[in-house]
């Protein structure tokens, strides 16, 4: 079998002797490169891949107003219908869909109206609604039918008053209106215009006491129930008019009802008779339904409430909202309008995808406009007769656990047109097919031998299937599965069945376990730079096995020496050896990448004065031997000393001087700053002090009023207490002073 965690490009080798003592069967599947190098007859090498079949391709319609009525079940607007698909791990396929906007499509319009008090004045104008609305529509389809159902609110406490009286008529005053109720289906669909005026002008207004409304329930009861609003297989809209906001799940709870809304049809006489026992619908159950029966929906509100509703647009696919006049006189205008931006964009939505399965979307719209990710799923502004195409990739990251055949439905949102999308998974190779039950090659018949290995029957194991499941954890069994008579079974890498070590699989399929007790592995070698053998080997049983070139425990020396040769071609200037690309100078007065570098080596001249005195002048101690040794230069002769080449001269040092004057002068001039700094901050301060004692001065000479008349008591207590008996013959004892502060506090007398 295929691993399901491979990709589309791993392969399997179906030869018997292929796997390595203690390698897994899974270890036949790999990438062609690695089977290759270990050696694999391509001709054994299996790689299956996926295709697609098309079942039905039924062309788009093109078809002009006018012309022969069709059916809508003969219309087409996406092709092809159905597809087959075989779907290999890993290897994406893709379908193309095309799309076209049919002309004079029909469509079905169901008007949902609030009938509670505040919509008194638009019932009158929605009356006339049925002709006028044919009429306008006409423009668009000659066949359009229209509908008509009102809402108020739940018939329980605290949404509208029980009172007897109040349920006969809810209204206050003279005002005779209805009994209040939760949904009512007025009128079916129909083409006959004139009904919906007839019908729709006996309606009633009716009254509740919240301000939001049970729109919800009603909308969910239009969805579901196509039987009784009759629906057909076209373009369908609900117009949702009102002036108010909206109850959603949860708020049941004020009423004392809990149970959640089950999303099914309550519809008896066409009156929704279910809303007392079930709450109102969430937001997300409205939008599976709308989205389950392909209904597009309008909100025609007041300006009021325009916020609220273009929030609840955006969690509602293919929805719009119109701005609706205080008396709905711009209904027409408003619906005309919101169907024309509705069928101008197509989204595309698919059913609920198979564990593993991906798809990924790309549009190819008008004027070659070319949309990827979530934006690959729409097309906006197409016209009638606009044909637009979607290319459409499917991936199986894997598997499916039973290896059943699935399938998915694509379709475009609003429309009740679909693709079906049969998905078979590719989960073996054809060698299973060719596989020989109860094989001698698998321990006397004891399985079926496939694709190279054996598949035992049921009850058996081991690689040769010569094991009975019941034996498999014998101990004598298991002292086959211990390295050189230790504790741990198969190295802990592994289990031992039937006496031989089966290795763990890695979560990396390019990193496997091997040997007889699984002692081996080809990611624990040593690295470099970060890289298992240096990135220049592999790694076979804990030990690199470098590639050419290469040395090392690591794979980390180059054998190439091109990086060691010096600049008169020989390698490390024949005084080196050059070890893993860099060299190793043998003679310690040279020095540098390459053994060129002698910094106590005698001068040119000195090193050559015997060569060029025997080949000058025939003298000198190689005179003998002048052609042999001193032939490796050439010799230049110049009758004047200024005409001989100049060497290049080393580099000037630095003027130390300059230096050291700058450094000086830098200094002093940090120090000047410091000290002006310093002084600055000295005379700011002494200012500062000197402000402070100007002014304690002046407090001083009583320029301040706020002691101006303290007076101290400077006399014993006994004095003291006949100044505050009032005894005047201690006045000369009192005098008057700056301020002064006693233990029992600051006292002035007059």
């Amino acid at each position: 079998m295929l691993d399901s965690h491979n990709t589309s490009s791993f392969y399997m080798y179906s030869h018997q002797e292929f796997l390595k003592q203690g390698e897994p069967t899974s270890a036949r599947c790999d990438e062609l490169e690695s089977l290759m190098k270990r050696g694999c007859d391509a001709a054994r090498i299996e790689n299956p891949h996926g295709g697609q079949r098309i079942l039905k391709n039924k062309a788009v319609t093109n078809r002009k107003k006018g012309a022969e009525k069709l059916r809508p079940e003969d219309i087409t607007q996406i092709q092809p219908q159905k597809l087959s698909l075989n779907l290999r791990s890993g290897e994406p396929q893709n379908i193309k869909l095309r799309f076209k906007r049919a002309e004079d499509y029909p469509i079905d319009l169901y008007y949902l109206m609030d009938l509670s008090y505040s919509m008194k004045d638009d019932l009158e104008n929605v009356k006339n609604l049925g002709t006028s609305l044919m009429k306008e529509m006409s423009k668009i389809t000659s066949d359009f039918r229209i509908g008509f159902g009102s809402f108020v609110e739940k018939t329980v406490m605290p949404y509208i008053s029980t009172t007897p009286a109040k349920l006969l008529n809810p209204c206050t005053g003279d005002q005779n209106c209805t009994s209040p109720f939760s949904y009512k289906n007025v009128l079916k669909l129909t083409s006959n215009g004139h009904q919906f005026n007839s019908l729709v002008g006996k309606q009633q207004i009716s009254g509740n006491l919240d301000s939001p409304e049970g729109g919800f329930d009603a909308i969910m009861q239009v969805a579901v129930c196509g039987e009784h609003i009759g629906w057909r297989n076209v373009t369908r809209l609900l117009v949702f008019s009102t002036d108010a906001g909206f109850h959603f799940a949860g708020d049941g709870k004020l009423g004392g009802i809990v149970l959640p809304n089950d999303g099914r049809c309550h519809l008896e006489n066409n009156m929704y008779t279910m809303s007392h026992y079930y709450d109102y619908p969430s937001i997300a159950h409205l939008v599976q339904k709308l989205s389950e029966n392909n209904i597009q929906t309008i909100f025609a509100v007041t300006e009021e409430f325009q916020p609220v509703y273009k929030e609840l647009k955006n969690l509602i696919p293919k929805s719009a909202v119109g701005t609706l006049s205080a008396n709905s006189s711009n209904v027409i205008n408003l619906i005309v309008d919101a169907y024309n931006s509705l069928s101008s964009e197509v989204i595309l939505e698919n059913s609920k995808l198979p564990e593993g399965v991906t798809i990924t979307y790309q549009s190819h719209c008008k004027n070659g406009v070319v949309n990827e990710g979530e934006s690959g799923r729409k097309c906006s502004n197409i016209s009638i007769g606009d044909e637009v195409s979607f290319n459409i990739n499917i991936t199986a990251q894997g598997c499916p656990k039973q290896g059943k055949p699935e399938s998915i439905k694509i379709k475009p949102l609003g429309f009740t047109e679909e693709v079906e999308i049969l998905l078979n998974f590719i989960c073996e190779c054809d060698c299973h097919k060719q596989g020989i039950k109860n094989s001698d090659m698998c321990h006397n018949g004891n399985g079926t031998f496939e694709c190279g290995a054996c598949r035992c029957n049921k009850g058996r194991v081991g690689r040769q299937c010569e094991c009975r499941k019941d034996e498999v954890s014998t101990e004598d069994l298991d002292k086959n599965c211990r390295k050189d008579n230790g504790t741990d079974i198969c190295s802990n890498n592994g289990e031992c069945v039937c006496g031989t070590c089966e290795c763990k699989k890695r979560d990396n399929p390019e990193e496997r376990y091997s040997g007889k007790f699984c002692e081996c592995d080809n990611f624990n070698c040593d690295r470099s730079n970060n890289k298992l053998c240096g990135g220049h080997g592999r790694c076979e049983c804990r030990v690199c096995i470098c590639d050419a070139n290469y040395t090392g425990s690591a794979c980390d020396c180059s054998l190439d020496t091109s990086t060691c040769l010096a600049s008169n071609k020989q390698i490390c200037n024949g005084r080196g050896n050059c070890e893993c690309g860099t060299c190793r100078c043998t003679d310690p007065k040279f020095q540098g990448p390459t053994c060129e570098i002698c910094p106590t080596c005698p001068g040119v001249c000195t090193e050559h004065k015997s060569c060029v005195q025997c080949r000058a002048f025939g003298t000198g101690e190689k005179k003998d031997t002048c052609e042999r040794d001193c032939s490796y230069f050439n010799l230049i002769k110049v009758k004047d000393r200024d005409k001989l080449p100049q060497p290049v001269q080393c580099p000037a040092g630095p003027d130390i001087i300059p230096i050291v004057a700058g450094v000086v002068t830098g200094i002093v001039l940090i120090g000047l700053a410091l000290l002006l700094i310093w002084k600055l901050l000295m005379i700011i301060h002494d200012r500062r002090e000197f402000a402070k004692f100007e002014k304690e001065k002046m407090n001083a000479n009583g320029t301040s009023t706020l002691f101006k008349s303290a007076l101290i008591i400077m006399s014993d207590n006994a004095h003291f207490k006949s100044v505050l008996r009032g005894d005047t013959a201690g006045k000369n004892r009192v005098f008057s002073c700056t301020c002064q502060y006693l233990d029992f506090g600051l006292f002035g007398f007059s």
